[in-house]
């Protein structure tokens, strides 16, 4: 096997440290990084919980906040926001009152969010680029005013969760019990959406509203096939999602691919190399278990 020359050593450093000079590209991976960590963190209650279609549907009906700002001059990042935290609390609401499936309950405030975003956009003349931007993400726009904001946001997130972690964890393996150990479990039911929620409008500007589902469930469910328990899990889930945003922000910047997908994808392409490698399975696993004996 040849060794690498010094050339070679050379071009790869200079490879790596090329996205640095550029103001943009500095953003791009602080931006990210924030909303990969926030996401694997709140991510890991998602799965436990079985929210996912929830994360994926605040993002989608989230465009009647984006709309809504952009008409009316204001910032989208706030005006996302101001919808995921009312349709978050809303789902869960009408799930608990009118006794129907979570996921029923999403289907009912996802349809109507989506569709007042898509006619308020189409009253707006030339909203179409900033609505593709929001659809599929536009990390290499961030404004330092932005990462300073998603930092914020993220921050409290990450305070939040870590002040109640015991409950969260508690109340999302059994209610039943977490209740009867005098856990208030309704908030902990209202807390999550709310998380679920914010963490996807987070992620927005990094893969956008059709992509923010893979940065919220595919590291934690990656990380769910390596580890065993929750720390691990939380931690793992992390790393794989500053691995998959850190990789697909390079491959973007030198192969001229659109970050947001690009981000996507090397998180699916991690999530099919734990699954490979799991030790209970994966392929590894499959071929190290005992073998029955012939009988």
């Amino acid at each position: 096997m040849a060794r690498p020359t010094r050339t070679s050593i050379i071009n790869m450093i200079d490879a790596l440290s090329e996205p640095f000079e550029y103001a943009f590209m500095q953003r791009a991976f602080i931006s990210a990084a924030l909303a990969a960590t926030v996401c694997a963190v709140v991510g890991t209650f998602v799965a436990l919980r079985g929210l996912a279609f929830m994360g994926d549907a605040v993002a989608h009906s989230s465009l009647t906040g984006t709309a809504t700002a952009y008409v009316l001059g204001g910032s989208v990042f706030w005006g996302a926001l101001g919808w995921a935290i009312p349709a978050s609390i809303a789902i869960t609401y009408i799930s608990r009152r009118a006794n129907i499936r979570l996921d029923t309950s999403v289907g009912i405030i996802y349809a109507p969010g989506l569709a007042m975003g898509i006619i308020i956009a189409s009253r707006e003349t030339g909203y179409t680029a900033d609505l593709f931007s929001f659809l599929f993400g536009n990390v290499l726009g961030t404004s330092w005013n932005e990462v300073i904001t998603v930092g914020a946001v993220s921050s409290g997130i990450l305070l939040v969760v870590g002040l109640l972690y015991k409950e969260l964890v508690f109340s999302s393996y059994d209610s039943t019990m977490a209740a009867a150990s005098g856990i208030p479990v309704r908030l902990m039911q209202y807390l999550l959406p709310v998380l679920v929620g914010v963490t996807t409008v987070v992620a927005l500007k990094t893969v956008g509203i059709v992509l923010v589902l893979g940065l919220l469930v595919t590291p934690p469910a990656a990380a769910g096939l390596l580890a065993r328990r929750l720390p691990g899990i939380i931690g793992l889930s992390v790393l794989i999602g500053l691995v998959a945003v850190v990789t697909g922000l390079y491959l973007s910047f030198h192969l001229d691919l659109p970050a947001g997908p690009t981000i996507v994808l090397v998180a699916t392409g991690l999530f099919l190399l734990a699954l490979l490698l799991s030790p209970s399975r994966g392929l590894v696993g499959y071929w190290r278990r005992p073998r029955p004996a012939a009988a």
